[in-house]
């Protein structure tokens, strides 16, 4: 079985950034390239990690992830 994900280098690890889609900021913990498929074609996706305020964890595409300072 093949690994089901690989960590990305991203230029706003560890600082504030902003979830587009929802409006959220928090501090980028991780970018990482999932395996998210459910059959047996595989489908591969870059995931944003965002730590927000309430200190959970949130995924979000990396394309929805700017600078929040």
């Amino acid at each position: 079985m093949a690994e089901q994900y690989a960590y990305v280098p991203h230029r706003l690890l560890r600082r504030r950034v902003r979830d587009i889609a929802s409006g959220t900021e928090g501090e980028l913990m991780a970018v990482i390239n999932e395996n998210v498929s459910d059959t047996a074609i595989e489908h591969w996706t870059e995931l944003a990690y965002i730590r927000g305020p309430s200190g959970r964890e949130f995924t979000t595409a990396v394309s929805d992830v700017e600078s929040a300072g």
